[in-house]
C-alpha cells in the first residue's frame, strides 16, 4: 500500500488537532502543529485548506487564531482525513471495475485475491479508527 506523505501528515496533523484542542481552550495554530510534528508550516497550510473544505476542521483568524475540530473527534474516520487530502487505498494496479485484469493483460495478477483482501482489511481499518 503506498500512503504519500499528504496522507500520513494529514492524520498527524489531525491528531494533534485533536490531542491539544482542549489545553488551551481554542484554536490551534499551524505553527504549533508545524512545529511539534516536523511539518513544514507550508505544506501543512495546503494540507488544511483540503480538510476544511471537506468539513473536518474549521478555521478563525485573528492573534489567537488557528483550527479546531469541525466535529467531535470521535466522530472522524481516519479514511475521512485520508480522502479529504485526495488519498486512496490502493493495493491493485487494476481498477476492479476494469474489463481489463492487472497490469493491461487479459487476465488478473496470481495475486489479484490476495491482494484484494489485504485492501479491504485496510480499507476497514481506516474506517473503524478515529481521531
Amino acid at each position: 500500500m503506498k500512503l504519500t506523505t499528504k496522507g500520513r501528515y494529514a492524520v498527524m496533523a489531525m491528531a494533534d488537532l485533536a490531542l491539544y484542542k482542549d489545553k488551551d481552550n481554542g484554536p490551534v495554530s499551524l505553527t504549533d502543529i508545524s512545529l511539534r510534528q516536523n511539518i513544514s508550516l507550508a505544506y501543512l497550510e495546503q494540507i488544511f485548506i483540503k480538510l476544511k473544505n471537506n468539513n473536518l476542521v474549521k478555521s478563525t483568524r485573528g492573534a489567537h487564531g488557528g483550527y479546531v475540530l469541525d466535529k467531535p473527534a470521535d466522530e472522524i474516520k481516519i479514511l475521512n482525513i485520508i480522502s479529504a487530502v485526495d488519498e486512496e487505498v490502493k493495493m491493485l494496479n487494476c481498477k476492479k471495475e476494469s474489463k481489463k485484469g492487472c497490469n493491461n493483460k487479459s487476465s488478473k495478477c496470481i495475486t489479484h485475491n490476495l491482494l484484494d483482501q489485504l485492501y479491504q482489511h485496510i480499507y476497514n481499518f481506516f474506517e473503524k479508527v478515529k481521531v
